[in-house]
């Protein structure tokens, strides 16, 4: 498995992630974004939380994750994260380093939790997240289109 050098990650960093994340949004196979990317929907994941992680091979963001809570005041202990990996980089062991990393840094941050709302059945990290300790509490017909998705919790 590749070594990651995890990192907040800076202003510099936002060209290479936008890049990333408008892939994934292009493919459709991760965010249920629309294409093309807007530039208030990428800073809205990749901007704007409390938290934003890079991971780098060789000085190139290769990948990241965000952690922020999923709903605000009182049930605030409870993260929502979400995860990057630039295609050519996917099938290395990079997302598993994020995943784990992201569950670390939750618990330091005082979450008790993380929870995915929607993720579509097709979303090609769904066995990951069930190997990580994962599980199904709900599902949402139709959630993405007409595909349903599911919505994941785990304690950290």
């Amino acid at each position: 498995m590749t070594e990651l050098l995890l990192a907040d990650a800076t202003e510099e960093d936002r060209p290479r992630l936008f890049e990333i994340f408008a892939d994934v949004v292009e493919r459709g196979d991760g965010y249920p974004e629309s294409p093309p990317l807007r530039p208030d929907r990428f800073a809205a994941s990749w901007v704007d939380p409390p938290v934003v992680v890079v991971g780098r091979l060789a000085g190139e963001v290769v990948g990241a994750y965000y952690l922020k809570p999923n709903y605000p005041g009182r049930a605030a202990h409870i993260a929502n994260a979400g995860y990057i990996v630039a295609k050519d980089r996917r099938g290395g062991g990079i997302g598993r380093q994020l995943v784990e990393a992201s569950i670390v840094r939750a618990h330091r941050a005082g979450f008790d939790a993380i929870m995915f709302n929607l993720v579509f059945e097709s979303n090609p990290a769904r066995p990951l997240y069930e190997r990580l300790g994962w599980r199904e509490i709900g599902r949402v017909p139709r959630g993405v289109n007409d595909e349903p998705a599911v919505i994941y919790w785990r304690d950290v």
